[in-house]
C-alpha cells in the first residue's frame, strides 16, 4: 500500500477522490475488523462513558461502519440519534433518537433517516458526542468531509465568540488509518474534531 506521502499538497477534490478510492479499496473483512477495532477503542474513551445522548450515522461510500458502537451505547442504555436533512435550513442537520425497530427512510442522497416528525429530537447543542464520518484527517483535528457542509453549518455555534471551551458536543471522527494525511487545507467555517478514532488508535 501507497503512504500518506504521496498526497503532498492536492486540492481538496483531488484528495477526495484520492482517499475515497482509497478507502473503497479495502475489502470487505477489512471493512468489517475497522468498525471492530474502532469500536474497541471508542468505548474506552471518558467522552464515551460518560455521554448519554450520541449522534452516529448511517456508513455510506466505505464509511466506517458505527453499528458496534450502536449496539455497545444501546447495551448501556444510551441514546443514539441520526442525523437528519433538515426540511428548511439548507446544508443543516436535525438530530433524531434511533432506537431497536425505528423505520428509516431514504433521504434525497439515498442515505435511510428516520422520520423527524415521528421520533424525537435533540437539538445540537445537547448532545454529549457526535460521531462523525470522514474521507480525510490529520493530526489537528482538520477533517475532510464530502464537501456538503453539512456538520461544519450545524455546529458552527463550537466556533463562536460566545461559545464556551467544554461546552457542547465532543466531535469525534471514525476512520480507517489510510485515511489520516499530514496536513488538510483549513477554511476559516471548518470546525475542528476532538479526537479521531481509527482502527490503529486515537488521534487527538
Amino acid at each position: 500500500m501507497s503512504t500518506i506521502s504521496e498526497f503532498p499538497a492536492p486540492d481538496k477534490k483531488q484528495l477526495r477522490q484520492r482517499l475515497r478510492a482509497r478507502r473503497n479499496a479495502l475489502s470487505a473483512r477489512e471493512h468489517r475488523d475497522a468498525a471492530h477495532a474502532v469500536a474497541r477503542q471508542l468505548c474506552r474513551t471518558a467522552e464515551f462513558i460518560r455521554s448519554r445522548h450520541i449522534a452516529v450515522y448511517w456508513p455510506n461510500d466505505g464509511e466506517i461502519d458505527p453499528t458496534p458502537i450502536v449496539e455497545r451505547a444501546w447495551q448501556l442504555g444510551k441514546q443514539c440519534y441520526l442525523p437528519v436533512l433538515h426540511p428548511i435550513q439548507p446544508r443543516r442537520l436535525w438530530f433524531v433518537l434511533w432506537q431497536r425497530g425505528t423505520a428509516l427512510y431514504p433521504n434525497r442522497y439515498g442515505i435511510p433517516e428516520p422520520n423527524p416528525y415521528r421520533e424525537p429530537r435533540l437539538a445540537a447543542p445537547f448532545l454529549n458526542l457526535v460521531l462523525l464520518p470522514l474521507v480525510g484527517f490529520d493530526t489537528k483535528g482538520g477533517r475532510l468531509g464530502m464537501g456538503g457542509g453539512f456538520y461544519d453549518r450545524t455546529f458552527a455555534f463550537k466556533a463562536g465568540d460566545h461559545h464556551i471551551p467544554g461546552h457542547g458536543p465532543d466531535l469525534f471522527g471514525l476512520a480507517h488509518a489510510c485515511q489520516q494525511v499530514p496536513a488538510l487545507p483549513i477554511e476559516p467555517w471548518d470546525i475542528p474534531l476532538t479526537a479521531v478514532v481509527t482502527d490503529r488508535g486515537i488521534v487527538r
